[in-house]
């Protein structure tokens, strides 16, 4: 019976460390694969070897050889990893060239490097910038727009701060993605894109996608005190001047469009336990029953109330702002 016990724990062993080491394996071939490394065929060559190498310490981990060699690698990897470092000079894709910059001096914001592109489509536009300045006294309300290009599972999530007298701002969490790299989900989860936060007209970051991509798009308006709506917009300002000298990976799951937003409304923190963190679809279903959103009526009701609804052939114009608020209003 002992002799029983002790080979079952022997095989219990070795399964969690077998599951263990497929995953690890897995993991850094898929770092190494997506990973900024240059030439592509020099990354996907270390992505085999790596994956080849585990696998061949793993088939003869009875020797010393071997067992060292499994340890240096993992060793090798994880300093890797770690040490990786972001970078804001790269060959980046047209809409990420120029990163916004932020300063405060007493009330006033000023953000330069606006994005205020004029789009024939979604790949033919005119780049524009512009400089502004954001009076913190004026701040009125804080939107929660949700974009959807596919089912209702994902979306992309942003903010748009309303100022009184019609002026607007729009931030957006995005991948910094390089012009030689198609987008790619996986990606997200390792270091493959920077992070950037895209401070933009809204005839730009939300017309793109109610009048040029046809998408659908949700505008709620955040149910948020002053001060934690100042908050709010001093955090995205600090962390918009930020990465202009510390740059920062981008990563799906613990930073995102969804959590970088959430973390900063003043939810709390049971939000990261919450299944809609990762199916960004229902990130306006969760900030609802957080008590972020209007609770006078059912989500359902509000969700469709919120719909931006655009007429054909519409084009993002002078007063584009006001007219998506009176349509998610009627």
């Amino acid at each position: 019976m002992p002799d029983t016990k002790h080979r079952v724990a022997g095989r219990l062993r070795h399964i969690t460390v077998l599951i263990a080491l497929v995953v690890f394996t897995t993991a850094g071939a898929l770092a190494l694969y997506y990973s900024t490394i240059t030439p592509s065929a020099l990354r996907c060559g270390l992505a085999a070897c790596f994956a080849g190498a585990m696998v061949a310490c793993y088939v003869a981990r009875h020797t010393y050889p071997a067992r060292l060699c499994l340890a240096g690698l993992s060793l090798s990897f994880c300093v890797w990893y770690v040490t990786d470092p972001p970078k804001n000079n790269r060959n980046w894709a047209g809409e990420y060239k120029v990163l916004a910059d932020a300063g405060v001096n007493g009330r006033i914001v000023h953000l330069k490097h606006i994005r205020n592109f004029i789009y024939k489509t979604e790949q033919d536009y005119i780049p524009r910038y512009y400089d502004a300045d954001f009076n913190l006294d004026r701040l009125d309300g804080v939107d929660l727009i949700t974009s959807y290009w596919a089912g209702d599972n994902i979306a992309h999530v942003f903010l748009s701060f309303s100022f009184k007298g019609g002026q607007h701002l729009a931030v957006s969490i995005e991948t910094r993605r390089q012009e030689t790299f198609p987008y790619s989900t996986i990606a997200g989860f390792f270091h493959h894109y920077e992070l950037i936060y895209v401070t933009a007209d809204e005839r730009d970051l939300i017309g793109v996608r109610t009048d040029i991509r046809r998408e659908r798009v949700y505008l709620y308006r955040l149910k948020l005190t002053p001060a934690v709506s100042e908050r709010l917009f001093l955090s995205y300002v600090n962390e918009i001047h930020s990465l202009n000298s510390r740059p920062q990976w981008y990563n799906t799951l613990t930073d995102n469009c969804t959590t970088g937003i959430l973390a900063r409304a003043g939810a709390r923190l049971r939000y990261r336990l919450d299944w809609r963190v990762l199916l960004s679809g229902h990130t306006a279903s969760l900030a609802y029953d957080l008590g972020l959103l209007d609770n006078t009526m059912t989500f359902p009701a509000l969700r469709d109330q919120s719909r931006i609804r655009r007429k054909s052939g519409a084009v993002p114009g002078p007063d584009y702002s006001e007219e998506i608020r009176r349509h998610t209003a009627e």
